[in-house]
Parts: structure tokens; C-alpha cells; sequence
């Protein structure tokens, strides 16, 4: 724990110091972000802002997490390969969506249907790894309050692991969309994960999760309000597809709703909204969605949002531990 705990140190502080020169660099290339015209009036002033920031965290991350697993942890730690690899392929899909949607483009990006397709390859083969009795061979999960392992049939398990990746790595890309947002709860949903990888014993895990911790950390310096940049889909799509491969190989995959109960709750008010609008004949459930522009457009100040949402994810999180001490 005390070495996961200095790396996390470590990464935060080496990406600060990459981080003053990666936003001048992004500046340089026009990296700027477009913002929806439908959005509240307030984000106009956002137009412009470097994206792409989550490139920041993820290239420092697998850097030191390649270093920490070849010094310390050698052939124990290869299982730390699968998170590392999920994060850098969903970060790759991110980055070429947020590459086709900067200003002067005339493309809005990829389109939904092509990124949610690479978003189920990637967590197909995440779940095949986890799942392979060559490979990591986990077909268990911790139910709360249920004493020891639960064994669940592949064609229970398969799924519901795709079903988490996928799922995750949209609710984290829809949560970003106020500065700080989805860097803060991701944060405190790796720490809490980093928290139970270390009441399991699983070493390269805690570190691996509080290296991205720390990478997320420094992010937070540049992206905290007025942001300097914003992480995109390069950031967003990888933090959360990374998130619940962390979950599954805990086998506290049933927890990930309630610590990361700010991204559900993000999710779920887009699809309330659709449902509701389509039922109704173009009423609306939310003055907008997802939930945290519906709060904006009430009066809350950005800030407000994203601080209370904050307070709600470490409270959350905190009680997602306490379930897996159970």
C-alpha cells in the first residue's frame, strides 16, 4: 500500500510538470473544442478550449504502471497487462473521436453506432480475458452481504462483464460535461476500488489504481474551473471502460453502480429523458440531460454542480467500501 500510495504521488507530480507543456502544445494545434449550441448560455465561453486532455493522465499512467510492474511485481503482476491494455485502446477510440470534432471540422465526429461497436470489441476481449482459464480464469463475483465467492456460468458472466465495460465507459463520457466533473468522481471511484484491491491482497492492483489516481489528480489541475483543458473522449471513454475491468478483477463488479452512483445517476437521466419524451410526445422529465445541466438550468453555478456531485460520489464510494468489508 505505501508503495502504491508514492507512485500515485509520483505520477501526479510528473504529470504536472508534463502537463504545462501538453496544454501549450494542444494550443499550438488548434486543439480546440466545439461546445453544443443547445447547451446552457454559460459554456459558450468554453468554445476553444484544448480537448484531448486525457492523454495527460492515460500516457503517464501506463508509463509508470509499465515501470512499477517490470521493477516490483515481474511475472505477478502480468495480470495488470488487461486494465492497462483496456485503458490505451478506449483512449485511442476517444482520441480519434475528439480529433473529428474540433473547431473548423466539419465532421461531429465518429459516428454513435461505429464507436459503440469498438466500444464492444474492446470490452469482448477484456471480458474473454478476464473469463479464460488461461489467461486471469475469474468467473466469481462478491455479492454484498453473501460470505465468500459467487461462481457464475460464462454465459452469465461474459455479458454481464461486456455489459459493465460498455456501460461504464459511457455514463463516465456523458458525466463530462462541466470542469472537473468526471475527473473528480473518477478519482474517487479508482481510490475506492485501490482501497478494496488492497483489503484482497492484490498488490499490482492498488498500484495500478493509484497510479491513475494520481495521473487523474494532475488532470485536475489544469481541468478545475475555468478549465484549461478538457479530457474529451480520449479521457473520458478511458477512465470508465478501465474502471470496471478494475471492478471485475476484484469480483466486486455489483458495487460499481453505487460507487460510481454519479455516473448511473448521469446515465439513467439521459434515458429517462429519451423514454419520457418519446412516451409523452416531446415533453420533458429534465429541463436538459444529462442531470447535470438540468441542475445548471435550475440556477445552480457550475461550481455548486460539481462540487455536490462530488460530495455525493466520495459519500457513495465510501459506502461501497464499507459493503466489500462486509
Amino acid at each position: 500500500m505505501a508503495l502504491a500510495l508514492a507512485l500515485g504521488v509520483l505520477t501526479c507530480i510528473l504529470t504536472l510538470i508534463a502537463g504545462h507543456p501538453f496544454v501549450y502544445w494542444l494550443r499550438r494545434l488548434g486543439v480546440g473544442k466545439q461546445v453544443r449550441s443547445d447547451g446552457p448560455s454559460t459554456h459558450t465561453e468554453k468554445v476553444g478550449t484544448p480537448t484531448m486532455g486525457g492523454l495527460l493522465f492515460c500516457v503517464s499512467s501506463v508509463i509508470v504502471t509499465g515501470i512499477a510492474t517490470v521493477t516490483q511485481y515481474q511475472s505477478s503482476g502480468r495480470s495488470i497487462l488487461l486494465p492497462v491494455c483496456v485503458l490505451f485502446a478506449s483512449a485511442a477510440l476517444g482520441a480519434i473521436d475528439d480529433r473529428l470534432t474540433l473547431i473548423g471540422k466539419k465532421s461531429e465526429g465518429i459516428t454513435a453506432r461505429f464507436k459503440m461497436a469498438w466500444l464492444i470489441i474492446i470490452a469482448t476481449a477484456a471480458a474473454l480475458a478476464l473469463w479464460h482459464p488461461a489467461l486471469l480464469g475469474l468467473d466469481t463475483i462478491f455479492i454484498p452481504t453473501i460470505p465468500g465467492l459467487v461462481h457464475i456460468p460464462p454465459y452469465v458472466y461474459l455479458p454481464l462483464a461486456i455489459l459493465a465495460i460498455v456501460g461504464t465507459a459511457n455514463s463516465v463520457n456523458l458525466t463530462d460535461g462541466l470542469d472537473s466533473l468526471a475527473g473528480w468522481t473518477a478519482f474517487v471511484a479508482f481510490v475506492a476500488y485501490g482501497i478494496i484491491a488492497h483489503l484482497q491482497r492484490q498488490d499490482f492492483l492498488v498500484t495500478f489504481c493509484f497510479i491513475v489516481a494520481g495521473g487523474i489528480a494532475a488532470f485536475l489541475w489544469f481541468n478545475a474551473h475555468p478549465a484549461q483543458i478538457f479530457m474529451g473522449d480520449t479521457g473520458s471513454l478511458s477512465l470508465g471502460a478501465t474502471l470496471a475491468v478494475v471492478a471485475l478483477m476484484t469480483g466486486h463488479i455489483l458495487l460499481l453502480p453505487l460507487i460510481g452512483f454519479v455516473f448511473v445517476a448521469e446515465a439513467v437521466s439521459v434515458i429517462a429523458q429519451v423514454l419520457y419524451f418519446k412516451i409523452t410526445g416531446g415533453k420533458r422529465l429534465f429541463r436538459m440531460a444529462p442531470l447535470h445541466h438540468h441542475f445548471e438550468l435550475i440556477g445552480w453555478s457550475e461550481t455548486h454542480v460539481t462540487q455536490r456531485f462530488w460530495l455525493v460520489s466520495v459519500l457513495a464510494a465510501m459506502l461501497g467500501v464499507a459493503l466489500a468489508l462486509i
